[in-house]
């Protein structure tokens, strides 16, 4: 048993204090094993859960979803001050100097008219800080573990800022329908189906930024519509399986449910 004395309320410094504890010997051997790697997916997890949080308005869940996503950064912490390369207060150290720097309007004496002008300004010091010489360098500097239509939306924003993107949604549009010919060719084709498929994600994506729509939410609301509709056709089908019926049955059963939603 580690030497720990309870208290009735706790702090950040508590958590810092409890996670080396818990990665130390005697400690909990779960907790010793871990790396970054290991923990990856944890992070992630985390992270959704609260954004899951946010989405319900519920302020007790996101309090606890927030400290879920908090150990894992002090755990990810620990780590690299266990192998002596930076701990807690680096981290901290690191995140307040930038804070600083991409403020001048706040901490130094530059004037700004709103909120645009602090973006504008916020990515030019940006690309002063990571020597992003270039509009590509912009580009590869979007993180590739990002989820793959956020990913999309994010360089599409950065190529718009070098000028090259359509002047409205129309060509997003048009490029959208090449596409899906293009899909439709390769599928019967047989060959690069994929890359195909890609590049129609990619342009619908494009249309969705135009007219100012999410694609993870827009996505996220057409699985929930399917699981409803999925879920009110077997509801339908009573007591016969659908495994047992035809897919004409289904659609049939399928196009009530969506009579029933009134659409």
């Amino acid at each position: 048993m580690v030497d720990w004395v309870s208290k009735n309320a706790y702090g950040f410094k508590d958590l810092v204090d409890i996670v080396r504890l818990l990665r130390s010997p005697g400690g909990c051997p779960w907790d010793i094993e871990q790396t970054h790697d290991s923990i990856r997916r944890n992070f992630l997890e985390e992270t959704y859960e609260a954004v899951e949080a946010i989405d319900e308005k519920s302020s007790d869940h996101l309090k606890e979803e927030l400290g879920d996503v908090l150990l894992q950064i002090v755990l990810h912490a620990r780590m690299e001050e266990e192998a002596g390369r930076f701990d807690m207060d680096d981290v901290a150290d690191g995140i307040c100097k930038k804070l600083i720097y991409r403020h001048p309007h706040v901490f130094a004496q530059t004037q700004v008219s709103g909120s645009e002008e602090v973006l504008q300004n916020w990515e030019a010091l940006k690309r002063v800080e990571k020597s992003q010489e270039t509009y590509t360098d912009t580009l590869n500097a979007v993180a590739r573990s990002l989820p793959a239509l956020w990913r999309a939306e994010k360089v599409q924003k950065k190529a718009r800022k070098a000028g090259f993107d359509w002047p409205d949604v129309t060509g997003a549009l048009d490029k959208l329908t090449e596409e899906l010919e293009e899909l439709k060719a390769a599928v019967a084709q047989g060959t690069n189906i994929e890359e195909e498929l890609g590049d129609l994600l990619f342009a619908a994506v494009n249309v969705s930024r135009f007219v100012e729509v999410d694609t993870e939410d827009a996505l996220n609301q057409a699985t929930e519509k399917f699981i409803r509709r999925f879920a009110r056709v077997e509801e339908l089908a009573g007591d016969t399986p659908m495994t047992d019926m035809s897919l004409a049955e289904m659609d049939r059963l399928w196009a009530q449910a969506k009579l029933d939603e009134g659409n």
